[in-house]
């Protein structure tokens, strides 16, 4: 846990990890009668999200009834399989690799998503790697994106991103997500196993998943969790340092792309500190105070997390129906 976090994280609502494990391993164990299955599959990545979630699942149910799945693609981190195959053994946790880029392939997701870059960037092909990097106007505040990229010899260009390019890129890479979640709910349906989504309260309050991808389970135990507190549970249950010591990544783009520069805009434990303000209703003068920053800049961040807290609602949400609306 960063000294920020240490400093502010009674802010937070205080939690003790040894009590808030077993009130989770209850939920889970509870979900899985609920839903009648036999046990729980989960997609394993290598972060502290889904390690903290399949520890608590091999508690829970205990570790033969939780099997993971570790879906890596040709632009994977290249020791992500490493520490979630470590991991497993640790817990005891059955678990299979299986390599998507196959499939990936055939629906078109590398070839669609470069065909885009290439509007940018025509020189862009093999060898070239690429991320998405959000930044915002220094006069109005108002956020944008930026595609990077990087040529084999390692030069890099940042060109800002029109609409249409930046929407078939997000649209063409949500195929990894999407087709991961596939994987896992077949093998659910085999084992007779209930899916479990991993993502924490920062990522599940403000849409940061994937529709019919990552954001598809049929349980989300730590869904109510800061990352901060996701951090501090994950010490508390011996997830391995090697684990715990990676800074949240998206681990979908060719180019190493932390989550902050791809989604939140800010460190995971300021955006903690800047969502739990929000939803307190905490002044803003308090949290500008204790960010060293301006009030402006607090108004700025909360009115981007009201935008992406409206969307996750909607996406949350039930489907429309005919004579609704």
């Amino acid at each position: 846990m960063t000294s920020f976090a240490r400093t502010f994280l009674p802010a937070l609502p205080p939690l003790d990890y040894a009590a808030e494990s077993a009130r989770i391993e209850s939920f889970m164990a509870r979900a899985v009668g609920r839903l009648k299955r036999r046990g729980v599959v989960l997609g394993v990545s290598g972060g502290v999200d889904s390690a903290v979630c399949a520890a608590l699942a091999a508690r829970a149910l205990g570790s033969e009834r939780v099997f993971a799945l570790l879906m890596p693609e040709r632009e994977s981190d290249d020791d992500s399989v490493g520490r979630a195959v470590r991991l497993c053994r640790r817990f005891n946790i059955a678990h299979a690799v299986e390599d998507v880029t196959g499939g990936l392939e055939a629906i078109g997701c590398y070839r669609r998503r470069d065909d885009a870059v290439r509007r940018l960037c025509p020189e862009y092909g093999a060898g070239w790697r690429h991320k998405i990097a959000i930044a915002s106007s220094a006069e109005s505040g108002i956020p944008f994106f930026n595609l990077v990229v990087e040529s084999p010899n390692g030069a890099r260009a940042v060109k800002r991103m029109p609409a249409d390019v930046y929407l078939q890129v997000v649209a063409a890479t949500n195929y990894k997500q999407r087709l991961r979640k596939a994987v896992e709910y077949f093998h659910a349906e085999r084992l007779n196993h209930a899916v479990v989504g991993t993502p924490n309260r920062l990522e599940y309050d403000l849409g940061f998943f994937v529709r019919g991808g990552d954001g598809l389970a049929d349980l989300k135990p730590i869904a109510h969790l800061y990352k901060t507190q996701v951090y501090a549970l994950a010490e508390h249950l011996g997830i391995p340092e090697e684990i715990r010591s990676q800074p949240p990544s998206t681990n979908t783009y060719s180019l190493p792309q932390t989550q902050e520069e791809f989604f939140f805009a800010l460190p995971y434990d300021k955006a903690d500190l800047m969502l739990h303000a929000m939803t307190a209703g905490i002044p803003e003068e308090t949290m500008a105070a204790a960010l060293g920053v301006e009030p402006a800049r607090v108004r700025q961040v909360w009115r981007d997390f009201a935008g992406k807290r409206r969307l996750a609602e909607r996406t949350l949400g039930e489907a429309l129906l005919v004579g609704e609306g």
